[in-house]
């Protein structure tokens, strides 16, 4: 199992191509969550039962737009084509979604989008193994995703200077 490091590293570089790909499309994007809080604090909320620890790892806005943003790097399985979520997150960012009136999505790896709603409604309860946390996951077929292109649109392709 990697490192507490090594998944930092991961999930960061995720957040910062999620970031890209919406700047390219005309997303201004914020840090928002754990991320934007000191070590000492996130440790502490991994300790509680507090829906604070779930906070999305983005905030993004374009024209009068709004939307939250959940990475989730290595959350998909090539062998069952399920997205892994877990249950935990889900109710909270129901609640978050229910108190902000914002839209919040999961963004995998491959760039796939799920609401809250959707794992709720699609996922099925994943087996809880021993590796890892434990904790339970619903597991959502990626056919049931969204594109990223559907809901934050395409790439806004910059002209290129004329020639003089």
């Amino acid at each position: 199992m990697p490192s507490f490091h090594d998944r930092k590293a991961i999930g960061d570089a995720h957040e910062r191509r999620v970031t890209e790909e919406l700047n390219h499309r005309g997303w201004d994007v914020s840090p928002w969550g754990q991320g934007v809080m000191g070590e000492p604090v996130r440790l502490a909320l991994r300790s509680t039962d507090s829906f604070l620890r779930w906070t999305p790892d983005l905030i993004a806005a374009r024209d009068r737009q709004v939307v939250l943003i959940d990475c989730k790097s290595r959350m998909t399985s090539r062998t069952s084509s399920r997205h892994a979520i877990e249950n935990a997150a889900v109710t909270a960012h129901l609640q978050l979604v229910a108190w902000t009136r914002l839209p919040l999505y999961y963004a995998f790896d491959n760039l796939d989008l799920l609401t809250p709603s959707d794992a709720l409604g699609t996922g099925i309860d994943g087996p809880r193994t021993a590796a890892g946390s434990g904790a339970p996951y619903l597991l959502v077929p990626t056919d049931r995703a969204l594109a990223f292109d559907h809901v934050f649109g395409p790439t806004r392709r910059t002209s290129l200077p004329e020639a003089a």
